[in-house]
Order: structure tokens, then sequence, then C-alpha cells
């Protein structure tokens, strides 16, 4: 009697819920462990540098850990992208030694399969990044900012842009200065200037309304000025200066930093630069290089896959986790690199802002192409 047996094809499965949690679940465990090992470290480092930064400052000792609180959310975005890495190289690390992905090969689910739940929370964790974690680093990096110029007793000019111009306020010989300008030119010089001059105690000394203000040699050039002080008529100047330590690069440099500023208001803080004359290609790029990060922890997900889902067949395990780690650093240099090419306006902003994501993405899946073996 001849026995047929049916032949049967079996279909690759993509994936199961049961093995997307069981994945997730392990990633997000190592991930918020090393999360937790690194912030430490940081902390520890943070809190060195800002010690002997405030040695001769008095600062108790409280201040100093605040201080360094403070700045702790922004580090730990710089720092994410290395905390993605390590924690999906050690995952993968983990279920090949323990022949996991062995067998979940020879259930038929494929090398995309195993990555997607991997990709799928670094996704959510690159979402949740900049919507939810910037604002409330960039909040308290402000803070930081307040507490080391008050320490530091910095005599440094105060300046912000509203939607009726440009305020800024400087100290000198005299007292206090408090200029307001309608909005800026190509040459940086102010449009409808006008100068409040108050004393040490507030008190009010005099008026200057300007046609025109230009920042050189020292001091305030005005044009057109009329000059009021209190309970006498105004007098009329064809050209006055006033002395100041400003520089038009201090001007640049003082206003809100992007990462002082949420990604919520970043496009509002951009509009009002761009309105007032000022360049807004630091906080362009700001807000493009938030957008790009979940892809970014995406390719740190398809890199660790590369350097650590075939080692077990391999060997030198070592070499492999090393050529790993190395590889992401080399992206965040290089991702650096590209960021200041970017804001030195060498290279359109979009090209500096998501060329690392994409490079990283096209290099960890050609790769993975590559190593895959079907």
């Amino acid at each position: 009697m001849t026995v047929f047996h049916e032949k049967r094809t079996v279909k690759p499965a993509f994936i199961s819920w049961t093995l997307f949690s069981y994945s997730s679940r392990n990633y997000l465990f190592s991930f918020f462990g090393f999360f937790a090992v690194l912030m430490g470290v940081v902390f520890l480092i943070s809190l060195l540098e800002v010690s002997d930064d405030l040695e001769d400052k008095a600062v108790p000792f409280l201040q100093i850990v605040k201080i360094v609180l403070y700045r702790l959310p922004q580090l730990s975005e710089e720092i994410m992208p290395f905390m993605i890495l390590f924690a999906a190289m050690a995952t993968f690390w983990k279920m090949t030694r323990a022949n996991e992905l062995v067998i979940i090969k020879t259930a038929g689910v494929s090398i995309w399969g195993i990555i997607l739940p991997f990709a799928f929370c670094s996704l959510m964790i690159g979402v949740l990044s900049f919507a939810v974690i910037n604002p409330i680093s960039s909040a308290l990096f402000a803070k930081n900012k307040e507490l080391e110029q008050l320490y530091k007793k910095s005599d440094q000019a105060v300046f912000k842009v509203s939607e009726t111009g440009l305020w800024l306020r400087q100290s000198d010989e005299t007292g206090i200065s408090v200029i307001h300008a309608g909005s800026v030119n190509s040459d940086l010089s102010l449009n409808r200037v006008i100068i409040f001059q108050l004393a040490e105690d507030g008190d009010f000394l005099s008026r200057y309304d300007s046609t025109k203000a230009q920042l050189a040699d020292g001091s305030w050039i005005l044009e057109k000025v009329w000059h009021s002080f209190p309970g006498e008529k105004p007098t009329f100047l064809e050209e006055t200066r006033l002395p100041t330590e400003l520089t038009m690069e201090k001007v640049q440099e003082s206003f809100a930093t992007p990462k002082s500023i949420s990604f919520w208001e970043l496009p509002y803080f951009i509009n009002l630069l761009e309105n007032a004359g000022f360049s807004a290609i630091k906080h362009k790029l700001q807000f493009h290089r938030l957008l790009s990060k979940p892809f970014l922890f995406i390719a740190m997900v398809l890199l660790a896959a590369t350097f650590s889902m075939q080692q077990h067949r391999r060997g030198r395990v070592g070499l492999m986790i090393l050529s790993g780690i190395l590889t992401g650093f080399m992206l965040y240099f290089l991702s650096n690199f590209v960021f200041a090419l970017g804001q030195s306006a060498k290279v359109p902003i979009a090209l500096a802002a998501w060329s690392p994501a994409g490079v990283s993405l096209l290099l960890g899946v050609t790769m993975l192409l590559h190593l895959e073996d079907g």
C-alpha cells in the first residue's frame, strides 16, 4: 500500500502578537536599564563639572545639585541614540545566546519581522522625545541658564524678540538702557528705535527716539534723533552716539538658544526672528533635527541588528560588538559635523538635519540585506 503524503507549503510568518510583546518587553527593559546607568554616570560627571566651575562662588551644594538636575533632561536627549544602540545590541545578543533567534527564524519569521518590535518601540521613543521630553527639557534648560547666570553674576545683556520687535536691556556706567527696535535690516542695523535710560534704582533719566541705529566701534550710532528729558522740550539731533560694550555677534548669541525653546514653540519663534530680520538657521536646524529623531533611532536598531544577530555563527563576538559601538560613535560625530556645516550655512538646512538619519537608515538596511540569508 502506497501512502501519499500531502505536501504543504509553509508560508513565512511575519510576527505574532506574543512574540511582538515579548521582544518589546525585553528591549524596553534593556533600554531603561541603560538609561538609568548612563544618566547616573552623566549626573556624577556634570556634578563634578559644575562644582569645579562654581568653586569660587560659594554656591550651596543643594543649588549645585539643582543646576545639574535642570541640565540632565537636555543631556539625556543628546545620548539617547546611544541608549537605543546599546539596548538593542544587548537584547539581540541575549536572544542570540539563548538560541531564541534561531527558533524564531525556524518558525518562518524573517529578519525584518524580528526587528519590527524594536523599530516600533524606538519610533515611539523618538516621538515621545521631541513631543514630550523636549518641552520639559527645554524649560528646565532655561532655568539652568538662569541659575548659572545668577551665581556667575554675568553682566550680559538681555534680549527678547516679540511680535512688537526686538527688546534689549544693557548696563553701563550711567545705569540701565532699555532698547526697543521695530525691525532689523540685513546689515543688522535697527529701525524705529526707542531707548530708555534709567538710573540704577530704576528712575527715568532720558529717552531717545531714532529712525535708525547702527552698532559700530563700541557705540550705538543713532540717526535723526529726538532726545527727551523729564519736564523739558525734546531736542533734535542729526546723529549721536551712545557707548556700549555690545557687538552684533553678542546680540546674535544672546537670543534664546534653540535648546531652551520647546519643539512646539520653535515654529513661532522662528517666525518672530525672521520677521525681526535675524537669522533663524540654528532654530530651523533644531526643529528638523528633532523631527528626524524617530528615524535616527530606527537606524540605530538596524545597526545593532547588523552587529549582534549574526555573531553567534561568525564568532569574534567582542570585535563585532566593538565595531557596532564604534559605528554608533562615528555616526554621532558625523551628525555633529554636518550639523555644524548647516549652522554655518555651508549646506542646506534639510540636508544637515536629515542626512545623519537617512545615511544611517540606508547603511543599516544595506548591511542587513547583505547578511540576510533569505
